[in-house]
């Protein structure tokens, strides 16, 4: 195998960021005294959610601002009257706490990290990813975790990218393979930076671009078997 450099995804590929996602949620809106239903309340907040980050990807919006101004829009968007400051607190607070691998992930990475240099990319806001991630069961088989709020430029930006390959020392583009979940920020930010992509789609979305990554996966077998033989 050519490949020297395994970059990862975190969220949805290793991580269990819906698990997070949903719990950190729920006990937000129950220390807001709010009678909560998962099927409004968090259907609302997830529509909002997914349509901001993509105006991260997009550059239409700052990590900084998109902290606050998702809840912002949430309480405006179910008429009610919590401070979207506190409210964002106290969900980073929760989903801090939520660092859930998937099923094999802690095998997978130990057994890639004896003939790979790892490293994690994710977007994401660092105080949050700090303690979801960087202290995780999984982090000392990285040579580096790459948090796009630290670094200040997000997936699919070619320059995260640059500086997680720099970081890791002197490799060649052909020796570097991006592996993740989503199609826009991992494997459209890696064909643009022009290094190979494996498409993690335990799902089987559709492709609908006129892009293709180098390799499609549906588990980690199949990952197993590309990367360990």
């Amino acid at each position: 195998m050519k490949y020297k450099v395994i970059l990862f995804d975190a969220d949805e590929t290793l991580f269990d960021f819906k698990k997070a996602e949903k719990e950190a949620f729920r006990k937000t809106m129950i220390d807001f005294g709010v009678d909560y239903d998962e099927n409004y309340h968090f259907n609302t907040y997830k529509e909002i959610n997914t349509a901001i980050w993509k105006e991260l990807e997009q550059g239409l919006i700052t990590q900084e601002k998109l902290k606050v101004e998702r809840f912002r829009r949430f309480i405006n968007k179910i008429n009610m009257h919590f401070n979207e400051n506190d409210f964002a607190s106290t969900y980073m607070k929760y989903l801090g706490e939520g660092s859930f691998l998937f099923e094999g992930a802690i095998e997978l990475v130990k057994d890639l990290s004896n003939k790979y240099t790892l490293s994690i990319v994710t977007n994401g806001l660092t105080t949050v990813q700090e303690r979801r991630i960087k202290k995780s069961v999984i982090a000392k088989y990285f040579k580096d975790i790459v948090i796009s709020e630290e670094i200040g430029v997000a997936k699919p930006h070619p320059a995260i990218f640059e500086h997680a390959i720099k970081n890791l020392g002197e490799f060649k583009k052909d020796e570097v393979l991006m592996i993740g979940d989503n199609f826009n920020s991992d494997i459209i930010g890696g064909i643009n930076y022009n290094i190979d992509t494996c498409w993690y789609n335990p799902n089987k979305v559709e492709n609908k671009s006129d892009l293709s990554p180098t390799y499609e996966m549906v588990d980690y077998k199949e990952v197993r078997n590309l990367l360990l033989g």
